[in-house]
């Protein structure tokens, strides 16, 4: 079992920024070893949410036309958004607008387990936090559906932490917006 403590990100790697002018569009791949119907879950179910994600949800996203309250965990001041789930094909696609953009998630069967695409609208200016953010969120999922939870790291508290101030740099320098 991996310990919060002992918990260390890997390299900067798997995102890439899409750009549309200041429109920029963060795009996040992951594979995990798991099926796309339990990575699914973990992206709908509001109690896996409240695991790994950084926003909490009062209902499952799963269901397209739904109409969902998402608060931002761990923002400075409370943050809650009202939103309604464009799109939700289970276990491939799910679409919703969250933190002043939209958000696409696509699973697609690799190998023995999922290949997870986040994309995610985003400033410039916050695409490597953004990116280094997520990262830290994937790997806290990954470490969940292993059954190896090491707790939620989001918001204001992960800004202090090593791995997080690192992947902020290395992302920068990747997306040329250091």
């Amino acid at each position: 079992m991996t310990t919060r403590e002992q918990y260390a990100p890997g390299p900067a790697t798997g995102a890439r920024i899409e750009k549309t002018g200041e429109k920029w569009t963060l795009v996040l791949v992951r594979e995990l070893p798991h099926p796309p119907e339990k990575v699914w879950r973990a992206l709908t179910d509001p109690d896996e949410l409240r695991q790994w994600a950084p926003y909490d949800s009062d209902k499952n996203l799963g269901q397209a036309g739904t109409q969902v309250t998402l608060m931002t965990v761990g923002a400075p001041s409370p943050h809650v958004v009202d939103t309604t789930i464009k799109r939700a094909d289970a276990p491939n696609v799910l679409e919703f607008e969250w933190g002043g953009g939209d958000l696409r998630w696509e699973l697609q069967p690799h190998g023995n387990g999922t290949r997870l695409t986040l994309w995610a609208k985003i400033d410039r200016r916050y695409a490597a936090m953004g990116a280094a953010g997520w990262h830290i969120c994937l790997d806290v999922l990954d470490h969940l559906l292993d059954g190896d939870p090491i707790g939620r790291m989001a918001g204001v508290d992960v800004l202090k932490f090593d791995g997080w101030q690192r992947l902020n740099v290395e992302y920068g320098k990747q997306f040329g917006a250091a």
